[in-house]
């Protein structure tokens, strides 16, 4: 295919990615296909891969492997390229903690009208196409993939698993309506925590609309159990923005109350706390050696995926 179709065809893709289309797209698995079709090529190494530690054996060399891995000595004496590979180097189980709170019900964008519905595309719409895509990208590395949906507990729980029908299983999980129940961070990091027997990459999709000392104490017993662990921060774009003007009446999410005030008033003082809550949660994330990578329901999905994946596969995608 020459540049020219392949630029034709991104183009295209591209515009089945922008989140408004993607709500009108019928099927969360096509849609899953989609997102990781569109996304980016050349990503060799496993983005479910845990950290190295121990060297355990050699793999021949790969275009696309990290050559700071390759064993000069072997090189030496057959001529040929092998990778060391590390005990923890092998690919983890991958666990999808995804939010299913009351915050998460939140959309400021009007999805295109469909047969059935004029919804927006929420949060939780988000959270669920980016899980869909996580899961079908596993399950075509054939790597393990599990499921835990949650509110103030987790409500749904699928154990890893590289079964054929495991696919199939997320995706139906993922598609149930949830109760918009309030959420409890601390105590559903924790159940889940004990809920894994074996050490996993936990992917949590969140807004993370929780105290983030709650949070912390949820994440440090995730990593107490020696769990990879990864922080997926899903966020509306009026969230992000603020783009209100006129006297608006503010329904606060998950038992908050209510607010009629001047929204330019309050601007500044609330993107000033959106920034500040981000920043602690990044360092806290940082400091436990947890990846964090916020996403807002306004981008293409595939885009800011793909860009957190190739950080991870690289090393670098620590807050």
């Amino acid at each position: 295919m020459s540049e020219t179709s392949n630029a034709h065809a991104s183009g295209v893709l591209r515009r089945y990615l922008d989140p408004q289309t993607l709500a009108r797209v019928h099927g969360l698995e096509l849609r899953a296909r989609l997102i990781v079709e569109g996304m980016m090529s050349g990503m060799h190494r496993s983005p479910f891969q845990g950290s190295s530690v121990e060297f355990a054996q050699h793999r021949q060399y790969s275009p696309g492997d990290d050559i700071r891995h390759l064993d000069w000595r072997v090189f030496g004496r057959s001529d040929r390229l092998y990778i060391k590979q590390y005990q923890e180097e092998t690919n983890l189980p991958l666990v999808l903690a995804v939010d299913a709170s009351e915050s998460m019900a939140y959309g400021s964008q009007a999805a295109p009208r469909t047969e059935r519905s004029s919804e927006l595309w929420t949060k939780f719409d988000h959270a669920v196409s980016l899980s869909a895509a996580l899961a079908y990208l596993a399950i075509h590395q054939q790597d393990a993939v599990g499921l835990a949906v949650f509110d103030r507990s987790i409500t749904r729980f699928l154990r890893p698993s590289t079964s054929g029908t495991q696919w199939k299983q997320v995706i139906e999980e993922l598609t149930h309506v949830p109760k918009w129940n309030p959420t409890d961070t601390a105590r559903v990091l924790g159940e889940l925590a004990e809920k894994l027997s074996h050490r996993s990459l936990v992917m949590i999709i969140s807004d993370a609309f929780d105290e983030v000392d709650a949070i912390v104490r949820g994440l440090k017993k995730l990593r107490y159990r020696k769990h990879e662990v990864a922080v997926l921060r899903v966020l509306d774009r009026a969230e992000l923005s603020f783009p209100f003007d006129d006297v608006t009446l503010f329904k606060g999410l998950e038992e908050s109350g209510e607010l009629l005030t001047e929204p330019r008033a309050l601007r500044e003082a609330y993107l000033q706390e959106v920034r500040r809550s981000t920043e602690t949660l990044a360092r806290a994330c940082r400091g436990m050696g947890i990846d964090f990578c916020q996403f807002d329901t306004g981008e293409p999905i595939d885009a800011e995926l793909a860009a957190f994946l190739a950080r991870r596969a690289s090393g670098g995608g620590k807050g």
